[in-house]
């Protein structure tokens, strides 16, 4: 009787929880839609290239491009302020990435190989969906801003650029004319190269001054308290830019540019924090045996650190046309196939339990995938992309079920090794083959969101349903977002 009535207030708080997290979801998805009032937005392909126009009405063209492995979703925050604002704004897709079909190709270090393809593809955009009543604005990130550079060289009818997070050997004193370069402020080496680009007109300039000299105009600015990413939702960049692009063609916008980063991270947390508190309400199961020694822990998360490099790098998989997907496949595999020897080695059990825990961790991913999809960046995947997925989760499978028997009774100490435990392993192969699995050190963002997002959620539903119809879901998760995140590519 005391147990129940103390397990009361703990039940109320839960309900309190995730009624805060549930008035969260809703502010947030209140923001978000209304960056989308008055905007018209429709989907087309040109040349099986995909593309979002973003309109209000007539005005000047704007072409939006993202950067590796990005997506269109990931330029919506530039996209509708400017349509808000009265620009024709056209956001596309390279090849192989999002929803593009067609994989990339040629010779990823070489100008004439896979950059003279992604120009000329640019180039098919541009003239599809521009006309001649004035000049088009270009506007791209990271890789993009080298795209979009090379393509404006080759022709006559482009007005202003915005180049965020950019780096182009072709951004000289002469061209472009008309340039802001936007970068985060914690982007050290590309905010520099920023201020260079604007000291090529005058060598004393500093950040935040618009120079003026011989028909070239350029400023360069940092957004405050952002990164690589962040940095396609600041509102200090995007309010830049719209000043910058009203300057040029002598407008006068009365937009407001709204917290939509804010508003994404308020979405995703929401709706982590509903489910986690939601799941509290499963009924509990016996825990997990784990291994009873320190020293059989420790061999058992950091055995597979050292075994998984040196057994994969030899064998440099490449069957699969995506950058570095079948070695990580390989990796996984090997990875959690030593950590479940182990485990049965040491007659640790995977829990096998009740599968309401399943049952909500999987509605979790389909609202979490459906939202991050429609306000953040690509999660759906083409068909192409399917037979992709099933073989990664050759490898994910077995990685995820180990990694939550392991996690799921650990503490945030034990957690933090056995998942920085897996990035050492990846470096350590990068180390081994730096030009073949270089790839590898750009999917440790992804690796990190999974962590913190589903491992949170992962480890709450396995305490609950247990962790091997948990993993099994975790690992298809896992394949899910690695298979739609990396672009396709075919040598």
């Amino acid at each position: 009787m005391q147990r129940k009535i103390r397990s009361y207030p703990r039940r109320r708080l839960y309900v309190v929880n995730a009624l805060i997290a549930a008035l969260v979801i809703i502010i947030s998805v209140a923001v978000l839609e209304t960056a989308r009032i008055g905007v018209q937005i429709s989907s087309f392909e040109i040349d099986a290239t995909p593309v979002t126009h973003y309109t209000t009405g007539p005005g000047p063209m704007v072409v939006l491009a993202h950067g590796f492995a990005g997506s269109q979703q990931m330029m919506q925050g530039y996209a509708l302020p400017l349509a808000r604002a009265g620009y024709n704004v056209f956001a596309f897709e390279f090849m192989g990435h999002g929803r593009h079909s067609q994989p990339m190709s040629g010779d990823v270090s070489a100008i004439e190989g896979t950059t003279r393809l992604l120009v000329a593809q640019t180039q098919r955009v541009i003239d599809a969906v521009t006309n001649d009543n004035g000049k088009t604005v270009l506007i791209g990130h990271s890789m993009a801003t080298d795209i979009l550079v090379r393509a404006a060289a080759e022709r006559d009818d482009i007005g202003p650029m915005v180049l965020i997070s950019a780096f182009s050997q072709e951004i000289t004193a002469t061209k472009p004319l008309n340039l802001l370069l936007v970068s985060g402020a914690w982007e050290a080496g590309l905010r520099g190269f920023g201020l260079e680009a604007v000291q090529m007109i005058t060598p004393d300039a500093s950040e935040g001054e618009t120079l003026s000299k011989d028909g070239i105009t350029r400023r360069a600015v940092a957004a405050p308290f952002n990164e690589h990413v962040s940095v396609l939702q600041s509102r200090v960049a995007r309010r830049e830019t719209l000043i910058w692009l009203d300057g040029y063609f002598n407008r006068q916008s009365d937009v407001r540019i709204l917290p939509t980063g804010w508003a994404i991270l308020g979405l995703l947390g929401g709706l982590v924090a509903l489910f986690y508190n939601m799941i509290s309400f499963l009924p509990a199961r016996e825990p997990v045996a784990l291994p009873p020694s320190r020293l059989q822990m420790v061999i058992t998360l950091g055995a597979p650190v050292l075994v998984a490099p040196l057994l994969a790098v030899p064998l440099k998989p490449s069957f699969l046309p995506v950058l570095v997907a079948d070695y990580l496949m390989l990796h996984l595999l090997i990875f959690g196939v030593i950590q479940l020897g182990l485990l049965r080695f040491w007659r640790a059990t995977l829990g096998r339990g009740p599968f309401g825990g399943l049952a909500m961790l999987l509605a979790f991913c389909a609202i979490f995938a459906f939202a991050l999809d429609r306000y953040a960046a690509n999660f759906m995947p083409t068909s192409e992309r399917l037979w992709i997925i099933a073989i990664i989760l050759l490898g994910t499978l077995p990685y995820m079920v180990a990694d939550t028997v392991l996690s799921t009774q650990a503490s945030l100490l034990r957690r933090a090794c056995l998942r920085g435990g897996f990035l050492v392993s990846l470096a350590i192969a990068v180390f081994l083959d730096f030009e073949g699995l270089f790839f590898l050190i750009m999917i440790a963002p992804v690796l990190l969101l999974f962590y913190a997002v589903f491992g949170t959620i992962g480890r709450s539903a396995a305490a609950k349903s247990g962790p091997l119809p948990c993993g099994m879901a975790l690992g298809f998760v896992l394949a899910w977002a690695l298979g739609v995140s990396f672009p396709l590519f075919q040598p």
